[in-house]
């Protein structure tokens, strides 16, 4: 299939940036011819229903067909980018706001005490540390991991005494990690280089060596294939990582196996899943080196084990509590029969984080922070007074620390972290950024709307004060919607860059993620999915009816899952908006489980072989199979990373294939693949900044918008 697109725009040429000086036309040539995609005569049977998968060979990342693809499909849509005026003065603008230095809060760990630091626009932040005298140096710089800046740090982990440390890396932002252990002193590599490490912590029992997980090397291609057997090990310092003995997760299949040491070394805490959702909980006595013994022995609710206090165990938990309750137990009597409140439910969901010898509890009252400050007997201590309205979060530490630190933002306030003095409850500011942003010109307004079936759902809506409700507005409107994940107010330079050029920053709270709790996630999960999309719908439609914002300044964006919900929307309202960015999107609704982890996600989803009514159901959503021919879709930039083996880039290979196929009219649909990059951990600063400089680019463009001048 070839396709051309042809549409020329007068756009305004800046000769000077003196308002008063004149402009000159000039016609761009922003005409499109799509790379051919053959089609390939693959058919699935679904309950006696046959479905043609025509561009199912561009799932075989290995094959040389695919990279050819790739790299044509790349050459087209940057050469459409870089035809877009105001690009470089948005990447200016981007790079000038991005070059602050970052600093994080520090933590000790033996006799150095260890902090993260970017100086502003270094591709991956340094880890750094502090003798007991103030000397500051290097301890490990992940810049020098690879020369283009793609392979980066994928967490630490230190010995109680802090005289070793284990650390991961991640190779182009694959989620296969490789452990390296250090001696903190010298700095010097011990013993073994780990290979093949996935979605795994370490955790080090004294100083003998440490637990991890990871999957058996899968058959076929490591972006893509199917990965469903974790299993957890235990590395013994100075032996080949072949002796490593499996702890759990040999015999019966769990998806997801995490196993924790206490901060007292006496206990192996294991939890294991077979989903996102539901989580069994086990513990083993490591001074008797004793059985595996089972405390939760089902998937049906979600349970943390968050410390210890001897055999006195504190749980986080959802069972027979929604919102999330805090609970103790005795290691004796650890059944859930046996548990006993020390924070219990209320109407706000509840997260908890320790240090100091104090539990802190985080409510969340309509997606922002409320922090309440209790001993371990669940007497209350204080409610934390937080330097505004927005996300808090922090308050770790180990049991003795004597000053813990936390962080707060919003969407117009950059990050500062703040330490806490949790015997007094004073808060003083301990870094606060330097951001070439004025807060002051902005803000925040939440509201409440009506979705679809008469829910209420709240929107944070951000602009430049004194906003003019005219309908003229460019807005992004963003979401997400599920695996019980809430989008809380935070800063981001790209954002601000957006609302610098009179742009409209504005995040709903769908149903599907954890705002409100197990019911408004389950609320949509499998055969209930389709109130997310409702409600991001019903979002737009609230921004379009008050004037925010029209259809012709209307980008609606979101990411994996939420790049599911920007691909279901766009299918079914294609006349909503002008703009749609679905990035690293879960796309192939039939097939997603086949892949990776994908089949790990079926909670939220439900799968095609689940039964009929869930086949007919995910069919009926699913953003590859819902592109209809002589349909006019919104301009599109579908993002996607070829190393992805979270959401592997097929999903957005194939929906751009069949998007480019059958769309009606002048909007270019484009599909923009980072090489060398993943989901999106670890992504190089330059490569952040490029994307999302395209897509405020794209975006503007596509609204008619012609120059950036104010």
């Amino acid at each position: 299939m070839k396709k051309t697109i042809t549409f020329l725009c007068a756009v305004l040429t800046i000769v000077s940036c003196k308002k008063e000086e004149k402009k000159e036309m000039k016609e761009i040539d922003m005409s499109v011819t799509y790379p051919v995609t053959k089609k390939v005569d693959t058919t699935d049977t679904y309950f006696d229903e046959q479905i043609q998968d025509p561009y199912r060979w561009l799932e075989d990342d290995h094959s040389e067909e695919t990279k050819a693809w790739v790299k044509a499909q790349n050459e087209v849509t940057f050469g459409y980018l870089e035809k877009i005026p105001f690009r470089n003065a948005l990447k200016e603008r981007m790079e000038k706001l991005w070059n602050y230095e970052r600093i994080s809060a520090p933590f000790k760990e033996g006799k150095y005490t260890y902090f993260y630091k970017n100086n502003g626009l270094q591709n991956q932040s340094v880890l750094y540390r502090k003798d007991e005298t103030g000397k500051e140096e290097i301890f490990l710089d992940p810049n020098t991991f690879s020369k283009d800046g793609t392979t980066s740090l994928g967490g630490i982990n230190f010995t109680k005494d802090g005289s070793l440390a284990a650390y991961a890396i991640s190779e182009g932002g694959s989620d296969w990690r490789k452990v390296i252990v250090v001696n903190t002193d010298t700095k010097e590599i011990i013993g073994d280089t780990l290979v093949d490490v996935k979605f795994s912590s370490m955790s080090w029992y004294k100083n003998e060596g440490f637990y991890y997980s990871s999957y058996d090397k899968p058959n076929g291609s490591e972006l893509s294939a199917k990965t469903d057997q974790h299993k957890l090990y235990f590395h013994k310092l100075g032996t080949s990582q072949k002796q490593d003995k499996i702890i759990f997760g040999d015999k019966a299949k769990r998806r997801y196996v995490s196993g924790y040491v206490t901060e007292d070394e006496n206990y192996l805490i294991i939890s294991a899943s077979t989903s996102t959702t539901g989580n069994e909980l086990y513990y083993k006595d490591l001074n008797s080196n004793g059985a595996i013994i089972n405390i939760v022995d089902n998937f049906e609710t979600n349970n943390g084990i968050v410390d210890n206090v001897g055999t006195k165990f504190y749980v986080l938990t959802d069972y027979n509590a929604p919102n999330q309750r805090l609970v103790t137990f005795d290691i004796k009597k650890p059944k859930q029969e046996n548990w006993v409140d020390c924070i219990p439910e209320t109407e706000n969901v509840l997260s908890i984080s320790t240090g100091g010898g104090f539990l802190f509890a985080e409510y969340m009252k309509d997606a922002v922070s409320n922090i309440k400050q209790y001993d371990y007997d669940g007497k209350l201590v204080r409610e934390v007074a937080l330097p505004g309205i927005g996300s808090a979060g922090g308050f770790g530490g180990k049991k003795e620390e004597t000053t813990l630190y936390y962080s707060f933002t919003n969407y117009t306030t950059p990050g500062t972290i703040y330490s806490y003095n949790p015997k007094t409850g004073k808060s003083e500011i301990y870094q606060k950024p330097k951001v070439d942003f004025n807060s002051d010109d902005y803000e925040s307004k939440q509201i409440f709307y009506t979705s679809k079936d008469g829910t209420k759902v709240p929107m944070i809506i951000t602009y430049k004060k004194g906003l003019e409700l005219n309908g003229k507005n460019p807005t992004m409107l963003y979401g997400y919607g599920g695996f019980n994940i809430s989008l809380t107010p935070s800063f981001s330079v790209a954002n601000a860059v957006w609302l610098e050029n009179g742009g409209i920053y504005a995040v709903p709270n769908l149903r599907g993620g954890g705002e409100y709790g197990k019911k408004w996630h389950d609320a949509g999960t499998q055969m209930q999915k389709q109130n997310v999309f409702d409600d991001f719908i019903a979002a737009a439609e609230y921004l379009i009816k008050e004037k925010y914002t029209s259809t012709d300044y209307l980008a609606i964006s979101g990411r994996s899952n939420g790049g599911l919900l920007v691909g279901a929307t766009m299918t079914q309202r294609p006349d909503l908006m002008k703009v749609a960015f679905p990035g690293v999107g879960v796309l192939d609704m039939l097939r997603y489980h086949t892949f990776t982890a994908g089949a790990g996600w079926s909670y939220d989803y439900g799968t095609s072989e689940q039964s009929k009514e869930m086949y007919a159901y995910l069919k009926g959503y699913s953003p590859v199979h819902n592109v209809k021919a002589g349909t006019q879709y919104p301009a599109t930039l579908v993002t996607t990373g070829d190393h992805d083996d979270r959401v592997v880039p097929a999903h957005s290979f194939k929906f751009a294939a069949e998007l480019q196929e059958k769309q009606t009219g002048p909007n270019p649909t484009l599909i923009r693949i980072d090489v060398n990059a993943g989901h999106g951990a670890g992504k190089s600063t330059q490569a952040i900044i490029q994307e999302y400089v395209d897509i405020q680019a794209f975006a503007l463009y596509n609204m008619g918008i012609r120059d950036l001048e104010k």
